[in-house]
């Protein structure tokens, strides 16, 4: 299984805090079957900006170490951009990393609203060939109030990935039933732990999958499983209804 959203490089932004705490993260992935992790750092966010630079450094630093411990897990670069007016600018500038260097982008958009650029800043990103995954949409106080305003974005040519700790409840019942609710509405497409840390924001994605089990939404678990799978080889996703026709006309067309 893949992991594409995980805050696992160390003393950088909010995530660990040493490399003793990245690699009790890392043991706990692999007792769960987790093979491949996607580090996604902060970018651009009011709080933090880990530069591409950083993220390559560590990522080998990493790799080194947990082949020497025999972890079986293999590390991928990226980033979780927080959206702002000049995010264009930075991804063509190859400033803003994509995951695993694939053509998706795990784009984060502010807690509490939309800004009014965003479906502009999806559009442009598309014409770029860079593809948008809005991270945690569920945790977006906007979208919470009115859910079809996670629907446009996605027919705007958008993804979205959901947290395993939203859908396990550790961040409450309301956040949890979005959660399954945009997952029953084919508006998620991918799943990540956002893992931070052993304690306060630990992995739990066995949890997640769990909850989606226990709700009996196996071909859900499919789905997602099997798109995070494609973020890591640069494939097209599986798309359900409602489907974004221009995603479809636009990957036949650069192949």
């Amino acid at each position: 299984m893949i992991d594409v959203h995980c805050h696992i490089l160390f003393g950088v932004d909010d995530g660990p805090k040493t490399i003793e705490d990245t690699i009790r993260i890392v043991e706990k992935a692999a007792k769960e079957g987790i093979t491949d992790m996607v580090a996604t750092p902060h970018a651009f966010s009011p709080h933090y900006h880990v530069p591409k630079e950083e993220i390559e450094s560590q990522i080998r630093l990493l790799t080194g170490c947990l082949k020497a411990g025999g972890y079986p897990i293999n590390l991928h670069t990226g980033q979780e951009v927080r959206i702002h007016e000049n995010v264009i600018e930075k991804i063509i500038k190859n400033e803003a990393m994509t995951l695993a260097g694939s053509r998706y982008l795990l784009l984060e958009l502010p807690s509490q609203s939309i800004p009014l650029y965003t479906i502009s800043v999806i559009q442009t990103m598309l014409e770029n060939e860079v593809i948008p995954i809005i991270a945690h949409p569920e945790r977006n106080r906007a979208i919470a109030e009115k859910p079809a305003r996670l629907e446009r974005l996605i027919r705007q040519g958008a993804f979205a990935q959901v947290n395993a700790g939203s859908l396990s409840g550790q961040f409450g019942k309301s956040v949890q039933r979005l959660s399954m609710q945009l997952v029953e509405a084919n508006l998620i497409h991918t799943y990540g732990s956002d893992v931070h840390d052993t304690k306060a924001r630990p992995l739990l994605f066995y949890e997640g999958l769990s909850y989606l089990e226990k709700k009996k939404k196996h071909d859900s678990i499919d789905l997602l499983l099997k798109n995070n799978k494609c973020i890591l080889h640069d494939e097209p996703f599986i798309i359900l209804e409602p489907e974004v026709p221009v995603i479809k006309k636009w990957w036949k067309s650069i192949g």
